[in-house]
């Protein structure tokens, strides 16, 4: 009996034994050392917030196009007989030059004509001057004599007569003169619709032209670039000129500049963009003041302009790359860590943006991309600008 009660108990001490020892080995392991390890700080290029003057130059974009566009066209009829070797495509016109000359020969005639009609209407006149001297002697008896007995509505006619007879020769004249298109400006020819041998009728389209006198770039501006030109809805500039205007456009390979003024701005605002525009002149483009390498600003020629704006003293600017969306700047503190901030934006160009406030001068501003930006997240710059 006994020994049956060994071997079940048996099992039983060694189980618990072994539970016993397991006990013991866990109570007395060695617990390893807990280390809490800090978040490396993300490494950020900065640059520093300066103060300083800033000319707040406004930048835009337009297409150049002639103050003045008109389709020539003939007044007279006939054939025509000359060109002007400039009446070509391209071509440059001056002031008072024949471009083309019509068959005049009808319009000589008609001249003639119109002169002889002139003296018989003058020798008219003294006629019936005359008659009404001789009426005048011969009626000096009588008692109220009528006005067609003094011959008066006779001497009226023939004076009416000549009226007309000189508007005739002026008429004659004038009609001479257009057998010879001129232009009162200086211009190019941008297309051209007839040519020698042809003939024209009154109203026919003979080509289209523009003035190069002064040439147009219509500019598309924002609420913050009209507050920093520091200009009125409705500005027109003095006549001695507006602000500086640096027109640039690369042209066969090479960066070319001109240089005009801010003529005026619209006095409404655009209602589908909310955009102002302002119209922007370079004067005698094709001449005068062409780029140093001989260009001229051509009509149609798409430019880049920046307009002189006006200048703000001791303002705090950070390089355009440190101000984020919404007007946010991301910020490296005393304690090296990411403050957030929401700035109010007076400008902003290709290279800097303008800070009214928000940010103070000698402060670290972030212009480098942060991945997952996180305030009180810690931050090293690895290099530093100033602004």
């Amino acid at each position: 009996m006994a020994h049956k009660i060994f071997r079940i108990l048996a099992p039983i001490g060694v189980l618990l034994a072994s539970l016993g020892a397991y006990a013991v080995l866990q109570a007395t392991k060695p617990v390893p050392s807990q280390s809490q390890e800090q978040a490396r700080p993300s490494s950020v290029q900065v640059a520093i917030a300066a103060e300083g003057d800033v000319a707040l130059d406004v930048r835009a974009q337009g297409e150049v196009r002639a103050r003045t566009t008109i389709d020539l066209v003939s007044q007279i009829a006939g054939r025509i007989v000359a060109v002007s070797p400039e009446f070509v495509e391209g071509g440059n016109i001056k002031p008072d030059v024949a471009l083309l000359r019509i068959e005049d020969t009808d319009y000589t005639l008609a001249l003639q004509q119109a002169e002889a009609q002139v003296a018989d209407a003058e020798l008219a006149v003294e006629q019936a001057l005359a008659d009404a001297d001789v009426a005048r002697k011969q009626l000096r008896n009588e008692r109220n004599p009528s006005d067609l007995a003094l011959r008066k509505p006779q001497i009226a006619q023939a004076r009416a007569n000549l009226e007309a007879a000189k508007a005739n020769l002026t008429q004659a004249t004038i009609n001479l003169e257009r057998t010879q298109l001129t232009l009162p400006f200086s211009g190019r020819v941008a297309s051209i619709s007839v040519n020698v041998g042809q003939y024209i009728t009154p109203g026919t389209s003979l080509a289209r032209v523009f003035s190069t006198d002064v040439v147009e770039v219509r500019l598309p501006l924002s609420n913050t670039q009209l507050a920093s030109l520091g200009l009125p809805i409705g500005y027109t500039a003095p006549s001695d000129g507006g602000l500086e205007v640096d027109f640039s456009a690369e042209v066969a390979g090479e960066v070319h500049h001109w240089y005009g003024r801010l003529a005026r701005l619209d006095a409404a605002i655009d209602p589908e963009t909310r955009m102002l525009f302002a119209m922007a002149e370079l004067a005698d483009p094709y001449g005068e003041n062409m780029s140093k390498q001989g260009m001229p600003m051509a009509v149609g020629l798409f430019v880049d302009a920046t307009i002189k704006g006006r200048e703000v003293t001791s303002a705090v600017n950070i390089p355009r790359g440190g101000l984020r969306a919404g007007n946010m700047v991301y910020v490296v503190n005393g304690d090296g860590q990411l403050e957030i901030r929401e700035v109010k934006v007076l400008h902003t160009s290709g290279e800097l943006a303008v800070i009214a406030s928000g940010l103070k001068p000698g402060e670290q501003v972030v212009t480098s991309a942060i991945r997952n930006p996180i305030p009180g997240m810690p931050l090293q710059a690895i290099s530093s600008s100033e602004g």
